[in-house]
């Protein structure tokens, strides 16, 4: 099991719409990708313009698999990441997980 963890932080004020596409893309990735198993999006509580993404895949076929959807391509690469200073992205092997 392959988890990703990402980190976006938002442009100034823009942590509306990165959430409102955020919310658009979580029922896509449940309804249309079976790879992933896990997909949570949290937003900060002392950063409103700050994000968290913890993601969790069968395996690399089915991250890349997520990375070529019409749905990440357009609202992530095309809505969320044009609204961001930065995005941060590392991978985990699960070792334990219930």
């Amino acid at each position: 099991m392959i988890v990703l963890i990402a980190r976006y932080q938002g442009k100034p004020g823009q942590g509306n719409a990165i959430e409102a596409a955020l919310k658009q893309m979580a029922p896509q990735v449940a309804a249309s990708e079976p790879g992933c198993k896990f997909y949570q999006v949290c937003r900060s509580q002392e950063n409103s313009d700050q994000f968290l993404l913890y993601e969790q895949y069968v395996d690399e076929a089915a991250l890349l698999h997520h990375r070529e959807t019409p749905h990440f391509q357009q609202l992530i690469e095309g809505t969320v990441v044009p609204l961001l200073e930065k995005r941060e992205r590392e991978m985990y092997t699960l070792v334990v997980g219930s």
